[in-house]
C-alpha cells in the first residue's frame, strides 16, 4: 500500500509538473499588526482648487452631484456601511502597493479614489510615506506627496487642466503600484495602462504607454480612446478589461529593470484570454529604466484554480517575487448567506476564499514561458500563537476576508509585509456592516522566504 501510495504521489508530479506548487502551503505566523482607522482624513494642499477640499460628490449611480457632506452612504452591495459620502478632505485609503525603505518606513500609495473614472474627479492621487509600529499597533503618516503635472506631461487634457497647481486626480490616472528610486517614483496605472514617472514632488515627468509583444496594450479606460461619431462604424478596440491595468510594478534589485504585473489577462484576436499551463494567465512585461524603453521580454503568471486577480508583486531577489493573488470573496463563511444568488443587508453573499501570496521563479530559461511557482501562505489561515491579532474572531488564527489584498514587500529575511486597500467606504470584509481599517501585518514566513 505503502509503495502504491509513492508511486501515485511521484506518477502525479511528473504529470502535474509546476502546478503542484498551488499545492505547496508554507506555514506563516502573525508577528505584529498596525492599524490605520478606516475614516483617515486628511486637508487637501492649500493651493488646491476649491473643488477638491471636498471628495466623493459623484458616487451615486447616475454620478448626480451631492455636495452635502456625509448625506451618502456607503455601500459593499446589499451591506451599508458606517463610513458617508461626501467627505471634508482626501481619504488616506486605497493602499494599492508597498515598499520597504531603509529607514525602516514604507511608501504607498492611494489607488483612484472611489472605483471609476467618473465618480474620481475629486479624488486627489497621493503618495504616503507611513510608519507601522508593529508593538503600538499604531500606524502613523509621516509624509503625503500629491501628484501634479505642472510641465503638461499628460497626453491628454486632465481633470484640473484650467487650474494654477494641476493636481491630478482619480479621473486622470489610477495608480496601484509604486517603486521609489532615487529621483521620484515609479508608478503603475491601469486605465492606460501606463508607466508613469513623478519626481520627488510628485511632479509628471513620464508617460510610457504599454508594448507586449510589439504591440499597444489598452484598456477601455484609455483617455485616447475615442467613440466613433457614426452608431454604424467600427467601435475603437482594446484588449485587456477596465481595471485589468498595472496592480503590480516590481523592480529588480539592481535597479535597471522595471516589472510590470497587469491585474487581467490581454484578450487575443480571437477574444479568447492568454493561457499558461492550462490556465488564464497574466502578463508580467519588462522594462529598461536607463533607456525607457520596453525590453520586448515578457513572462505569464498562470491563475491558479480558485485565484481571479493578482494584488501586488515584489521582488525577493534577482529570480524570485512575491505575488498576492485573490479571488472577488469578501466576508467569512460563518457569516454567509443561505442563498449567495440574493444578497442581503446582514451577510456575506461571497465569502472570501482564495487569498494568497505566492514565491514564484521568473528568469532567463523561462522567459516567454509561464513563471515556476514555488508555493504560497494562505491568507486565511495565518497562525496568531501570541494573540498579536488586533482584527478577526478566530482563536489563535489571523485572517484577511477582504476582497482587495494589495500590499506586500519583504521586510527582512524571515518577515513580509501585507495590507489590505479598503476601498473606502465600500468594502466591508471585516464586518458585514462596516468599512474595512487599513490593516498592516507583519507575517513571520522564513520557510517560505526561502524556499527554492
Amino acid at each position: 500500500m505503502t509503495r502504491l501510495l509513492l508511486a501515485t504521489v511521484a506518477l502525479a508530479a511528473l504529470i502535474g509538473g509546476s502546478a503542484s506548487a498551488d499545492d505547496k502551503v508554507f506555514p506563516a505566523k502573525l508577528a505584529g499588526q498596525a492599524i490605520l482607522p478606516a475614516n483617515t482624513v486628511v486637508p487637501a494642499p492649500a493651493d488646491a482648487p476649491a473643488f477638491l477640499k471636498t471628495s466623493g460628490k459623484f458616487t451615486t449611480p447616475d454620478r448626480k452631484r451631492t455636495e452635502t457632506l456625509g448625506t451618502l452612504p456607503g455601500k459593499d452591495g446589499a451591506r451599508v456601511t458606517d463610513v458617508k459620502l461626501p467627505l471634508d478632505g482626501q481619504p488616506v485609503q486605497g493602499f494599492s502597493g508597498i515598499k520597504t525603505m531603509p529607514d525602516g518606513t514604507f511608501w504607498t500609495l492611494s489607488d483612484n479614489g472611489f472605483g471609476s473614472k467618473a465618480t474620481s474627479s475629486d479624488s486627489m492621487l497621493f503618495l504616503h510615506q507611513m510608519k507601522l509600529d508593529w508593538t503600538t499597533n499604531k500606524a502613523e503618516m509621516v509624509k503625503h506627496v500629491f501628484l501634479s503635472d505642472p510641465n503638461k506631461v499628460a497626453p491628454f487634457p486632465i481633470a484640473m487642466e484650467g487650474s494654477d497647481t494641476r493636481y491630478l486626480t482619480g479621473a486622470d490616472f489610477d495608480i496601484e503600484s509604486i517603486q521609489p528610486v532615487a529621483d521620484g517614483f515609479w508608478l503603475g496605472d491601469e486605465f492606460g495602462p501606463y508607466l508613469i514617472k513623478v519626481d520627488a514632488e510628485g511632479r509628471l515627468t513620464d508617460v510610457i504607454p504599454t508594448m507586449v509583444d510589439g504591440k499597444p496594450v489598452t484598456s477601455p479606460d484609455n483617455p485616447l480612446i475615442q467613440l466613433p461619431g457614426n452608431p454604424v462604424s467600427k467601435m475603437p478596440a482594446f484588449n485587456v478589461k477596465r481595471s485589468g491595468g498595472y496592480e503590480g510594478l516590481a523592480m529588480s534589485k539592481d535597479g535597471s529593470r522595471l516589472y510590470g504585473l497587469l491585474e487581467g489577462p490581454l484578450y487575443k484576436e480571437d477574444g479568447q484570454v492568454e493561457q499558461a499551463e492550462g490556465l488564464t494567465a497574466l502578463r508580467v512585461i519588462e522594462f529598461d529604466v536607463a533607456a525607457k524603453t520596453w525590453t520586448g521580454r515578457s513572462w505569464l503568471y498562470p491563475l491558479s484554480k480558485g485565484g481571479e486577480a493578482i494584488g501586488d508583486f515584489n521582488m525577493i531577489d534577482a529570480t524570485t517575487a512575491l505575488v498576492i493573488e485573490r479571488d472577488n470573496g469578501a466576508g467569512t463563511a460563518d457569516k454567509a448567506c443561505a442563498d449567495p444568488a440574493k444578497p442581503e443587508p446582514t451577510c456575506f453573499n461571497a465569502p472570501a476564499g482564495h487569498k494568497r501570496v505566492y514565491k514564484i521563479e521568473m528568469n532567463e530559461a523561462n522567459a516567454g514561458k509561464a513563471v515556476r511557482k514555488i508555493g504560497y501562505i494562505d491568507l486565511m489561515n495565518i497562525q496568531d500563537p501570541d494573540d498579536r491579532k488586533k482584527a478577526g474572531n478566530v482563536a489563535g488564527v489571523y485572517d484577511m476576508p477582504f476582497v482587495t489584498i494589495e500590499n506586500v514587500d519583504v521586510v527582512d529575511a524571515t518577515h513580509l509585509v501585507i495590507g489590505n486597500d479598503n476601498n473606502l467606504p465600500f468594502s466591508a470584509g471585516r464586518a458585514v456592516d462596516k468599512a474595512d481599517n487599513n490593516e498592516f501585518s507583519l507575517i513571520e514566513a522564513a520557510e517560505f522566504l526561502a524556499a527554492k
